[in-house]
């Protein structure tokens, strides 16, 4: 069987966009009747907030709208403005509208970077580092690693430079550096920042608190991600036993925490555990989702390995084509995600003998990962691999050679760049 992809998708800390309010009263005169819009403004927004944590995403998308245009009309550089900005992109980024959210998230950033510095007490600072932070994690969730970086960068800087390098706010920014690191494969970033930030979790509240069930779950993930199974089992357990005993056993947050650790248990061989675990999980997320989330793609595909490796295989062809159909849906044609079940759709049909099926999809998502990550990344050798040892299978062995001498050529080059270190 061909390597696999099992996706293990990062759990965040991000809060809700803040109940606060900085509208500039008017004077005394004109108190009475000009505050009216601002109050109601005010209502909607708190409304909406309440919404999107319930999950009925559609009435929070219209209430935010209605106090944005209130906000709006009144000042549309202030605070404010960018508060209702945040509650709004988060209800689309909790709906996977990645792109929608994306371009409110960067609207709220713009609107707080250019306030005055007078304008920068401790609510406007957290709202900046949410908007960043924000539109860090949603430019990973597009796959546009290397433009997440420097903003997931300067949340975390803010966040230690306002609250202290031992606040909830430095762990929330440390945890969503270390998601982007896990997807960079940039696994031992990614451990420290996570061992930090549930060090501070931990320290700052309760041992089964929510926040450090959400680095856990990152934990049981990167271990997950680096093949070090059992290790990360522990984690994942425990992530949703506190997840679990805070939100009961039908919230989404424990479907994802469970859905983790189904990836794990599945790796370890305990597929009747996994397959358990899966369906349950996904049953939850088609419920409080829909059938197009992104978390259904992520658990579909999991399911789909599962099967493949059970030997039930239309059952797995049946998961991976409903998986890609959202992925694509939801991220475009050529995000990294969408790759990795290109790579395991091709995986199931090439022993099937279908290799003139499998042969573009292994094209295509060797050429998406190499677009998106840098060239040390594993996902790029095992799809390379893959393709290679496909060619030689259809008697392409030219086109083999020539994908292994590119692969040479790209490992001498890196090994070159390590050795020459620049004089100052």
């Amino acid at each position: 069987m061909a390597p696999r992809y099992l996706e293990s998708s990062g759990s965040r800390l991000n809060p809700l966009a803040l109940a606060f309010h900085m509208i500039d009263m008017p004077s005394t005169a004109m108190t009475t009747q000009a505050s009216d819009p601002v109050d109601e403004a005010v209502r909607l927004h708190d409304l909406a907030v309440a919404a999107r944590e319930d999950r009925r995403h559609d009435e929070a998308e219209r209430l935010a709208r209605e106090s944005l245009a209130i906000f709006e009309s009144a000042d549309p550089e202030s605070p404010d403005v960018a508060n209702v900005l945040l509650c709004l992109a988060g209800t689309h980024e909790d709906r996977a509208e990645y792109a929608a959210a994306h371009m409110l998230y960067q609207r709220a950033a713009h609107v707080l970077e250019q306030l005055p510095e007078n304008r920068y007490d401790l609510d406007v600072q957290r709202l900046r580092m949410q908007a960043i932070g924000s539109l860090g994690n949603v430019l990973r969730a597009l796959g546009r690693y290397r433009e997440a970086e420097p903003r997931l960068k300067q949340a975390l800087a803010i966040a230690e430079r306002t609250f202290g390098r031992d606040d909830a706010e430095v762990a929330s920014a440390l945890n969503d550096l270390g998601v982007l690191y896990k997807y960079t494969g940039d696994f031992d970033k990614a451990g420290r920042l996570y061992r930090r930030a549930l060090k501070i979790a931990q320290k700052a509240s309760a041992p089964d608190d929510p926040q450090a069930a959400t680095i856990l779950h990152n934990l049981g993930g990167l271990e997950h991600a680096r093949g070090r199974f059992a290790r990360g089992e522990p984690f994942a357990r425990r992530s949703v036993a506190i997840r679990e005993k805070a939100l009961g056993p039908d919230h989404p947050a424990v479907a994802a925490d469970a859905a983790a650790l189904a990836a794990i248990l599945d790796a370890l061989g305990k597929r009747e555990e996994a397959e358990a675990i899966y369906r349950r999980a996904l049953a939850i997320f088609e419920r409080v989702f829909g059938p197009t989330h992104y978390e259904v793609a992520v658990t579909l595909n999991n399911l789909a390995a599962l099967e493949e490796a059970n030997g039930h295989l239309a059952e797995s062809e049946r998961l991976y084509v409903r998986a890609l159909d959202i992925k694509e849906q939801l991220l475009g044609p050529d995000h990294p995600d969408v790759a990795m079940t290109l790579n395991n759709l091709a995986g199931l049909l090439r022993p099937q003998g279908r290799r003139t099926e499998a042969e573009p999809m292994y094209r295509r998502a060797l050429a998406i990962f190499e677009r998106a990550l840098e060239p040390t990344h594993l996902k790029i050798s095992t799809c390379r691999m893959n393709y290679t040892e496909l060619l030689r299978e259809m008697d392409r062995k030219a086109e083999a050679r020539a994908l292994e001498a590119r692969a040479r050529s790209t490992a001498s080059r890196l090994a070159g760049d390590r050795r020459v270190t620049p004089r100052r």
